[in-house]
């Protein structure tokens, strides 16, 4: 499955929290910092901006798979 070109920041962290159990923590600047408990206490800092360029949400999707014990792809699918 190919990587959404036009995913907001704001789009990617209400996804992280509404299916993967994800919170934010806080908003500094231009970044939001999120936290998981579970299987292990895990932070991420995910930029706020309009579009996410392909990278930089690739390598925010593979700490989330490799985190979660899940398939990229089925995060993606979750998109």
């Amino acid at each position: 499955m190919k990587i959404p070109r036009d995913l907001s920041g704001e789009d990617l962290v209400n996804l992280l929290c509404r299916h993967w159990d994800y919170r934010i923590i806080h908003r500094q600047g231009s970044h939001i910092v999120l936290e998981t408990a579970g299987p292990s206490p895990h932070r991420l800092t995910v930029p706020a901006h309009k579009s996410l360029r392909v990278g930089t949400l690739s390598a925010i999707l593979r700490a989330v798979a490799r985190h979660k014990g899940v398939e990229r792809q089925d995060l993606l699918k979750s998109l």
